[in-house]
């Protein structure tokens, strides 16, 4: 049994699926007929285990032609995960004050009014003054420059370089939290193997126990009426012989062990192929369970089963 793998001494890492990233950014996008405006945005990366990569975008209605090229790069940068982005986007200073427009044609219909009232011998004492007219709503009305698809195209290359940054954080985020994982299931796989390594003794420590049941078994099978065959009486014995012994399973629990610490050791993209080996450990562990001749045996399989279940948790979260 070898125990003891930190983290430090591996010359690789595995990468979880969890991870969050923000980055902030801004530009200004210069109109045709107006002055530069300046904007803020933010891109807001999650990151959760999945089966495969799974992308979610939300993005604002007048950069949803994004969408492509968000996901080209997503793509480029992670193998597995659910992955939501989200890009946000305002005018950089919410204090500006918005332009006032003049609603001209409104205005004269308003000035239009008052000639039409005093030719029904309506009297206005003094002329309407200008600061009354543009009090009246309508006559007078703000106007704030909104995002639009020039605005989008002008601030793409900027917005896009943060949305690398914000995707190399998450990577760094993910992999931080992979060497932390690293050291749990090499952790797990300590112990599976120590357990594994018990059943082995305690297996090898029994052969009274089995030597009574061997013997109980032939005494049922001797007095059984009809008289069974000397053939068929080998063959039960020989089933029982294989069916308690239990060191083929033990072998192959350390097989399997040590194949997972070296595909925790190495790196790369190894879910997949430490949920399956999650699979081939239970198997063997339920076999050995069945197995069992007595009740220290049983014990051991059904912990060694519990610890097992703690690894594979945790390895839903291996990309």
């Amino acid at each position: 049994m070898t125990k003891g793998y930190p983290v430090s001494d591996q010359s690789a890492r595995v990468t979880s699926m969890t991870g969050f990233a923000r980055t902030d950014g801004g530009a200004a996008s210069t109109p045709e007929d107006g002055a530069p405006t300046a904007w803020s945005w933010s891109w807001e990366i999650r990151s959760v285990n999945s089966k495969g990569l799974d992308l979610r975008m939300r993005l604002p209605s007048v950069a949803e032609s994004w969408e492509p090229a968000v996901r080209e790069r997503v793509s480029a940068a992670l193998n597995r995960g659910s992955v939501t982005v989200n890009w946000s986007l305002e005018k950089a200073d919410r204090a500006t004050t918005p332009e006032l427009v003049v609603n001209e044609a409104f205005l004269e219909t308003v000035l239009g009014l008052q000639q039409t009232l005093e030719d029904k011998g309506l009297v206005f004492p003094t002329a309407p003054s200008l600061d009354r007219l543009l009090a009246v709503r309508g006559v007078v009305e703000t106007v704030e420059r909104s995002a639009d698809a020039t605005v989008v195209s002008q601030l793409a290359p900027a917005a896009f370089a943060d949305l690398d940054t914000a995707l190399a954080s998450l990577v760094d985020a993910r992999e931080r939290e992979g060497g932390r994982l690293q050291t749990v299931l090499l952790g797990h796989l300590d112990e599976i193997d120590g357990l594994t390594a018990d059943a082995a003794k305690v297996a090898e420590a029994q052969p009274e126990a089995l030597r009574a049941r061997i013997q109980s078994q032939l005494t049922l099978l001797l007095q059984a009426s009809p008289p069974v065959s000397e053939e068929r009486l080998a063959q039960e014995l020989a089933l029982l012989a294989t069916k308690a012994d239990v060191r083929e399973e033990t072998d192959r629990l350390s097989a399997h062990v040590q194949a997972c610490r070296e595909l925790l050791t190495g790196g790369g993209t190894v879910g997949r192929k430490l949920d399956f080996l999650c699979q081939e450990l239970n198997r063997e562990a339920n076999t050995l369970c069945s197995k069992a001749i007595d009740l220290d045996l049983t014990n051991i399989g059904v912990e060694m089963k519990t610890r097992i279940e703690r690894f594979r948790e945790q390895v839903q979260n291996v990309e």
